[in-house]
């Protein structure tokens, strides 16, 4: 069976990238399979997460100017040549099961490509905001994109979503809840947990960093000794904005941002809990890769996926969504409590087991199965 993974490009460090290396991986070593990942804008980058040498790397070079929006007159006319380009790619490469990993121009032609391969669009953004505009946008040009969109996904032999609650807001019938997964580690690195606590991702607007500042400001009140470090890449200058209200609040010495970092695994152990305070999250990976190394949560309850992942009170806490209060309490309570934490770290390695990757694997195997074309 030949599997293609379509993306933009698999450099730069994100969970879609972290995601798409792990299932290509597993698949890569199973007998009798082939995988290739074909990208838009990979530009002479080497992946930023380690891929099987078995795995065939093909990029069509459209290079999408990222600094406007995707449907600029220059994008549009990079499209066509998207098209012509993937088209021929997979002439060539005659694939079973094509998988469309992020949502580009590609996400709207893709069904009607290569009519002999099974097409599997992943979502791995919640649309629970953009539910909220179906319902409520008066913009006739809107309108007409839901329809297309939504058209275009019931040409799809399969619609994955990544949690039980995003399912609802697809229309198509072919819609499949499969989670992300998570390679366990065996034997866990030694613990030398500090008085710390952690947050990663890419620093956007979206991940809500500024909540977590905010709520770190409570937090220093009653714990000064207590330090959050941020790890990850800043997007649209958002660090500096955060900089500043750090620096606004105080806090320059116990809110540090520490960069990037390619094996969050081996760096969670140093740490005595993990914070999220992200306004939505669909299945965030860096939550699983904390549950996998002991490390209890401390979370928004954003829609939708910390609530899918975390078992609130046994492997971490949920905070009412965008609470300040409540999330600095919380953080509080796990501080001052790590016995309490001791306890949720050992739940965590145990709850976590669910989206082993051999398990989720199975799922998407089976998916094989039903849609590929005999």
């Amino acid at each position: 069976m030949r599997v293609v993974f379509s993306t933009d490009q698999v450099y730069l460090h994100g969970g879609i990238e972290r995601v798409m290396a792990l299932k290509a991986n597993y698949i890569a070593a199973l007998p009798g399979m082939e995988v290739h990942i074909v990208t838009t804008e990979q530009q002479g980058h080497q992946p930023c997460f380690e891929l099987d040498s078995r795995i065939h790397l093909h990029d069509l070079s459209i290079n999408y100017d990222r600094s406007r929006s995707y449907v600029s007159f220059s994008n549009i006319k990079k499209a066509f040549g998207h098209y012509r380009k993937l088209k021929h790619t997979f002439k060539i490469l005659q694939p079973d099961v094509v998988i469309v990993c992020n949502y580009a121009f590609d996400f709207f032609f893709m069904p009607f490509l290569y009519s002999r391969a099974a097409k599997v669009k992943e979502f791995h953004s919640s649309r629970y905001f953009e539910q909220q505009a179906r319902q409520h946008t008066q913009s006739f040009f809107k309108k007409i994109l839901y329809k297309l969109t939504d058209y275009i996904e019931w040409k799809y032999d399969a619609i994955i979503a990544l949690n039980k609650d995003e399912k609802q807001y697809y229309n198509a019938n072919n819609v499949v809840v499969i989670p992300n997964p998570i390679a366990i580690p065996d034997q866990l690195p030694e613990v030398h947990k500090k008085t710390w606590a952690i947050a990663a991702g890419r620093i956007a607007p979206v991940k809500g960093f500024q909540y977590l500042i905010e709520a770190w400001a409570k937090v220093h009140q009653v714990l000064p000794d207590w330090e959050l470090h941020i790890y990850g890449d800043s997007y649209l200058d958002t660090q500096q904005k955060l900089a500043s209200q750090v620096q606004q609040a105080g806090l320059d010495d116990v809110v540090l941002f520490k960069g990037v970092a390619s094996d969050m695994t081996s760096i969670f152990p140093e740490y005595s809990m993990y914070v999220m305070s992200s306004e939505t999250e669909c299945f965030p990976m860096v939550l699983l890769e904390s549950l996998a190394v002991g490390l209890p949560i401390v979370s928004f309850d954003s829609p939708n996926g910390p609530r899918n992942i975390i078992v609130d009170k046994e492997d971490g806490l949920l905070a009412m969504y965008k609470n300040i209060d409540d999330l600095a309490e919380k953080i509080i309570f796990l501080a001052q409590n790590p016995q309490i934490g001791a306890q949720m770290g050992q739940k965590a390695r145990e709850n976590v087991q669910r989206f082993e990757l051999g398990r989720v694997m199975d799922l998407w195997l089976n998916l094989f199965d039903r849609i590929i074309k005999k």
